[in-house]
C-alpha cells in the first residue's frame, strides 16, 4: 500500500518574508524547499502532495485537499512557529479535525524534514496493535 502524505503550508506567494522566522529565504528557495521535500517523500515510494493555503482561505484551502484520504497530515512549521499565524494554526488543526479525523498530524521543523515527520508517524502506525471487534 502507498501511502498518502500531505503536507500543508503557507503557499509561498503569501509568506510573510518581513517575519523573522523566514529571515534570509525568497519565495523562490521556499517553493524549491518544498519541491525537495516532496521530492523525497516520493523517494520513500510514498504519494506526497502539497496544500498551500491562502491566509485568507485557509480552511476551505485544507478542506479540498482533505477530500482525498490521507495515512498523514504533515503542518510546516512555517504555520506553526510565527506567533502572529496562531489563529492560522488553530484554523488548520481545527479544519483536520472535522475532515480527516483520526488521521495521524506530523509537524516539520522546515520543508527538507517533512519525509522524517511523516515517517515518525507513519512508523507509529505500523506499530499500533489492532483493535479487534
Amino acid at each position: 500500500m502507498t501511502e498518502k502524505v500531505l503536507l500543508i503550508g503557507i503557499d509561498p506567494r503569501e509568506v510573510d518574508l518581513s517575519d523573522p522566522f523566514f529571515a534570509g529565504l525568497t519565495r523562490e528557495r521556499i517553493s524549491a524547499s518544498i519541491d525537495e521535500s516532496l521530492a523525497e517523500m516520493k523517494s520513500r515510494g510514498w504519494e506526497p502532495a502539497f496544500c498551500g493555503v491562502h491566509i485568507a482561505s485557509a480552511d476551505a484551502d485544507v478542506e479540498a485537499a482533505l477530500v482525498e484520504k490521507r495515512d498523514c497530515i504533515v503542518i510546516g512549521g512555517g504555520i506553526r512557529v510565527p506567533p502572529k499565524n496562531l489563529v492560522l494554526f488553530e484554523t488548520i488543526v481545527n479544519t483536520i479535525a472535522r475532515h480527516a479525523s483520526g488521521t495521524p498530524i506530523a509537524f516539520n521543523t522546515g520543508a527538507l524534514d517533512s519525509g522524517d515527520a511523516a515517517a515518525r508517524q507513519l512508523n507509529q502506525l505500523k506499530k499500533a496493535p489492532s483493535i479487534r471487534s
